[in-house]
């Protein structure tokens, strides 16, 4: 196999993955078959399932990578930001724009609640990958002893991924402007002091 077809297999199967993760963003679990997401991705089924396995591996996978976005970026924010990067964070995941996109969202707002119905292995790597988030999110706090940054890091982040949640189900825009701005608000003070990057 030549380097050229070893590089197009790793981003047939990156395209999946990403097809995937949107389906299940959007669709949820339950609400997309393989034909969909392979459709989605511009693959047969059979292509989605030599690359990906199952529908189950797919998830796993999907769930990981989003999980991944949210490892890269909270570094990210804190050192755009300083120690304005709570806010920053939280005015950007409670924005109108993440509000609307499902599809593209966060990871951890639109999988979570699948992963509650998922085997152990899946909830095993969800807690390991949402530790390793928790764990950047105390880097970035200041104040406390470390059991309460990391009480603060949780709490912050189960307002933010709970809230968006309540936001997104709601049918007008002043009701969800109004729940965004409480969570914003409520997100930044139970975060509390901040480092400055």
């Amino acid at each position: 196999m030549t380097k050229q077809s070893v590089t197009k297999k790793e981003e047939t199967r990156q395209r999946m993955i990403e097809a995937a993760g949107r389906s299940f963003r959007r669709f949820g679990f339950a609400g997309i078959g393989v034909d969909g997401i392979a459709k989605s991705a511009g693959v047969t089924s059979g292509a989605f399932y030599a690359h990906l396995g199952s529908k189950d591996a797919a998830f796993h996978m999907a769930v990981a990578a989003g999980l991944d976005e949210v490892i890269t970026s909270v570094p990210e924010f804190q050192k755009v930001y300083g120690a304005d990067w709570v806010m920053a964070f939280a005015d950007y995941y409670l924005g109108h724009a993440h509000r609307e996109d499902l599809a593209s969202g966060c990871a951890m707002t639109t999988l979570t609640p699948e992963v509650v119905r998922a085997d152990e292995d899946q909830q095993a790597s969800y807690e390991e990958k949402m530790t390793i988030i928790v764990n950047l999110v105390v880097a970035g706090l200041a104040g406390g002893s470390e059991e309460d940054r990391r009480a603060r890091a949780w709490a912050m982040l189960s307002i933010l991924i709970g809230g968006l949640n309540v936001a997104r189900a709601m049918n007008g825009a002043p009701v969800t402007d109004e729940i965004a701005q409480a969570v914003m608000k409520a997100a930044v003070q139970v975060a509390g002091p901040t480092l400055k990057q």
